[in-house]
């Protein structure tokens, strides 16, 4: 009974709404960056190097071979093309999080800013900047007698 009370709890403050949201959102992101770095930033890549195409990349290990009755061993290689291609996508997605981060923080910085007027500061915010205040009118007359 405890442990479905907890999942009740869980799910009622919202963190498992604020999880399957992320996910929802990170696996429509992952497509974006995906298509961003097939269709945008490969083609003008394989442009430049003259038409090589960096998803099709390999070395070969050992080639397939046929057997004689017709069974067959398939190709070994390494796929260093996907490689390059997995390494941009987590270049851009790092670069793209970090953007995103650096204006949340920059957002909420201006909102915990009591003295910024255009954003609008969060009552618990107000309240301790109301009580840092106080205590500084307090020490200053304490410091006066």
């Amino acid at each position: 009974m405890g442990l479905l009370k907890e999942f009740k709890e869980f799910a009622v403050k919202g963190n498992m709404i604020d999880m399957a949201v992320g996910i929802i959102v990170g696996t429509a992101f992952n497509n974006v960056v995906q298509t961003l770095v097939k269709k945008v930033l490969l083609p003008p890549l394989s442009y430049l190097t003259d038409g090589v195409n960096y998803e099709d990349k390999k070395y070969v290990l050992r080639k397939a071979i046929e057997g004689a009755t017709g069974d067959r061993a398939k190709e070994i290689a390494i796929n260093y093309g996907e490689l390059i291609n997995v390494s941009i996508d987590f270049l851009v997605i790092g670069f793209t999080v970090f953007i995103v981060i650096k204006l949340m923080n920059r957002l909420r910085n201006n909102a915990q800013d009591p003295k910024n007027k255009k954003v609008v500061t969060p009552k618990d915010i107000e309240l301790l900047n109301d009580l840092k205040e106080l205590m500084k009118e307090q020490n200053q007359l304490l410091s006066k007698k």
